[in-house]
């Protein structure tokens, strides 16, 4: 089985066991999209086109955003990013029960996720073509999940309680392992603290090293002063990029 094919079972285990989680959040939750499932096409197609290889680099984010890959199913997956970047396209279906504040246009979305553009901008700039970029990185995201509440506010993994969270957070768990046991990296790099902290608990007693780059949401103050200067900043200070 190639390093993809596993990526792809591991994606739809994933995807299954937390779709049957969905209904076990509360208040103030009181919705849950999943777009590892419902735009799972595209979401396919990013680990077969970008995953078919060993890495040195995986970076891994907290969980999609409501204008990123809740549209396109891709990490950080801005649309612009997605289609032109990336190169890839798809058919997005819509989850059951929608939020009337965050509905799903899939690539018709004309919203732009920031910290996708900053995200994808950075590697774009560095690197030219994703090819090139993808030699020797991956992007992923913890949890495939997307909590809101009635306002349509983000409610992030962190904040649901430890009750409702334990066998989400087992599954996450898992995931990440198969993703890192398939992709052999040297580094793994937290994008916020959220992510890093997740990664150091599941290598605790691995040769892989961890870091952490500032999460470029526009909701943090210091992301919004030149965050790609402040990202390859510390990433040269690791020592995972030169």
């Amino acid at each position: 089985m190639s390093d993809a094919d596993l990526m792809t079972v591991a994606a739809r285990e994933l995807r299954d066991t937390v779709a049957a989680l969905s209904g076990s959040f509360q208040e103030p939750v009181t919705h849950v999209y999943n777009p590892i499932d419902y735009a799972w096409d595209v979401h396919v197609e990013y680990i077969r086109r970008y995953g078919s290889s060993r890495k040195r680099i995986v970076f891994w984010g907290m969980n999609p955003g409501p204008w990123g890959m809740v549209q396109t199913g891709v990490p950080f997956g801005e649309v612009s990013a997605v289609s032109d970047w990336l190169g890839l396209k798809g058919l997005v279906q819509c989850p059951k029960e929608q939020h009337p504040k965050r509905p799903i246009q899939g690539f018709a979305c004309e919203r732009s996720e920031v910290s996708g553009r900053r995200l994808w901008g950075l590697f774009k700039e560095r690197f030219g073509a994703s090819e090139r970029f993808f030699r020797e990185h991956f992007v992923a995201n913890y949890c495939p999940l997307v909590f809101m509440e009635k306002s349509g506010r983000n409610r992030t993994p962190d904040k649901i309680p430890t009750t409702q969270s334990k066998a989400l957070y087992s599954a996450c768990d898992l995931h990440f392992l198969r993703v890192v046991e398939a992709l052999q990296p040297q580094w793994v790099i937290g994008i916020g603290i959220y992510a890093e902290k997740r990664a150091l608990h599941n290598l605790s007693g691995s040769d892989i090293r961890v870091g952490r780059i500032l999460h470029p949401s526009p909701a943090s103050p210091a992301a919004n002063r030149d965050w790609a200067a402040k990202a390859t900043e510390q990433l040269i200070r690791l020592t995972a990029w030169s």
